[in-house]
């Protein structure tokens, strides 16, 4: 695959999980830790899938398992983040700047699929969907989303330029830290979404008990 087409999956593990009050990247949905399943649809999707994360030893057995069962898919790889305990600043979007800043060449050139690591109906066939439509993006545009329900988009599940590294070093740099307010300054594409039940992610207790 061509540099410009290469396609990186980047699951961001580096929350606290305060409100699920345990790790809900382990958390078990019909057997699977949530982690491992969402591994698992980015390496039918993609050509690279990277784990944001300051916990690689927690999640390393994890993953060494899935990818010696899983041997002909993609290479899972981590990339360390850094978070302090008493950071309260700390946000998704500050971890998806750590892991742009690390990704090699090849996939500085291409896209990027970020996801959360607790999205239970994560469907590998809309996301290869989304993919496909790729090669007719303009260039100016940023990132392709879905919008949720409420009419936000999903930042959490879409799909960006990695090269738009520098604008979100920017504003972050402005103490910038909510995804929706980077977003409102770039050129975003809407993705269909025909179920929205795959955006639904595990925060709570009450969440896990819904599914």
């Amino acid at each position: 695959m061509m540099s410009s087409n290469f396609i990186s999956a980047m699951i961001l593990a580096g929350g606290l999980s305060s409100r699920m009050g345990q790790d809900k990247a382990l958390i078990k949905v019909e057997g699977i830790p949530l982690l491992q399943r969402v591994c698992s649809v980015a390496q039918q999707c993609t050509d690279q899938v990277y784990i944001i994360t300051p916990w690689i030893d927690r999640y390393q057995p994890l993953v060494s398992s899935h990818v010696v069962a899983h041997s002909t898919n993609p290479a899972i790889r981590f990339l360390p983040e850094t978070r302090a305990a008493e950071d309260i600043t700390h946000s998704p979007l500050t971890g998806f700047l750590q892991g742009l800043s690390q990704l090699p060449l090849k996939s500085q050139r291409g896209w990027v699929l970020l996801l959360a690591c607790d999205l239970p109906y994560l469907e590998a066939a809309v996301l290869q969907e989304w993919i496909a439509v790729l090669p007719q993006i303009p260039e100016t545009v940023t990132a392709c989303l879905p919008k949720n329900p409420k009419g936000w988009w999903e930042p959490l599940c879409g799909l960006y330029r990695a090269n738009c590294q520098p604008r979100v070093a920017a504003f972050v740099g402005e103490s910038g830290r909510s995804f929706q307010r980077w977003l409102s300054r770039e050129t975003v594409h809407e993705l269909p979404l025909n179920n929205p039940q795959m955006l639904i992610n595990c925060n709570t207790p009450a969440d896990l008990e819904a599914l």
